[in-house]
């Protein structure tokens, strides 16, 4: 299962943390895994190269994580709004391989 987390501050984003394997299908047919992954890595590129925010990130096998360092541009609270919509609607239809939480920090 992908346990996917969402970490915030007085409703400011602080980053995320995706773990795990989904078990949907086999290696390279795991729809769901496919899914949390493009959103992730499209997250983290996408705060790189269209904002000036810093962060520090992790990709491992079965890992990704995105952690701002600094303060939270507009911008990428738009991409990180657009992520948790992607994250949700995959944990609402794949629940049983998907795990989404919110964490306060």
């Amino acid at each position: 299962m992908i346990t996917a987390t969402i970490f915030k501050h007085s409703n400011q984003y602080k980053g995320f943390r995706c773990q795990g394997h989904a078990g949907y299908a086999g290696e390279g047919f795991d729809i769901v895994c496919a899914a949390v992954s493009v959103l992730t890595v499209n997250t983290v590129n996408s705060i790189e190269a269209f904002t000036e925010d810093t962060f520090s990130g992790e990709e491992k096998d079965g890992f990704v994580s995105c952690m701002l360092t600094g303060s939270v541009s507009r911008e990428t609270a738009l991409l990180m709004d657009s992520l948790v919509l992607g994250l949700t609607d995959i944990a609402e239809n794949y629940d049983n391989y998907m795990q989404l939480r919110f964490k306060e920090v």
